[in-house]
């Protein structure tokens, strides 16, 4: 979401001036008061006059953001987060295919992204989805994908930096290939994905 202002806070009993910012899950403020708060727990989000206002654990709150600030604010805080099958574009109207993993069973997350987007047809299919846990299978998949009609390919890996392959490696591998990475997408507390497409 990314917006941050300078403002007066009250919060419960205390007042000061804050920084306050608007991350995709949480706002946060620092300064003389510093706090928290998951959007999905913020209650009764409205505005009154110049301040936005709403009710975190257990605490009444009012950001003096300014009349369209606010507005913009709230809006904000009121859009649902898109869907992991938003992100990656899967739907029935674009489908994608779908290999790996290779050990275990699918990610939760990703099989319900995927739900009602899945094709076992590749020519059918607007994009692919592989999930790789060992670097042989990156080979394996740029080889597989360089045969398809579909220029897009969704990568999903372990995050953090015992991930391997890494996040480097991917990108260097199908860098050499031609690929160009646009986009990234946290899939779950333990995977992420990465788009790569075929120049």
């Amino acid at each position: 979401m990314g917006r941050e202002a300078s403002c007066t806070a009250r919060v419960g009993q205390e007042n000061g001036e804050v920084t306050a910012l608007l991350e995709s899950t949480t706002v946060v403020l620092r300064g003389a008061i510093r706090r928290k708060w998951e959007i999905a727990s913020l209650q009764n989000l409205r505005l009154e006059g110049e301040a936005l206002c709403f009710d975190a654990d257990a605490e009444a709150v009012a950001l003096a953001l300014g009349s369209q600030e606010g507005g913009k604010w709230l809006k904000k805080l009121q859009t649902p987060p898109p869907t992991l099958a938003a992100k990656l574009g899967v739907s029935a109207e674009n489908p994608a295919l779908l290999i790996g993993p290779t050990v275990g069973a699918l990610d939760p997350a990703l099989a319900e992204a995927l739900a009602q987007g899945l094709t076992g047809n590749v020519k059918a299919a607007r994009m692919l989805v592989a999930v790789i846990s060992k670097p042989g299978e990156l080979e394996r998949m740029a080889d597989f994908h360089a045969q398809m009609i579909c220029k897009t390919v969704w990568v999903v890996h372990q995050k953090g930096p015992g991930a391997f392959p890494s996040d480097a490696e991917i990108r260097t591998e199908l860098r050499s290939r031609g690929y160009v990475d646009n986009k990234t997408s946290s899939v779950s507390d333990r995977l992420t994905a990465t788009r790569y497409v075929r120049r």
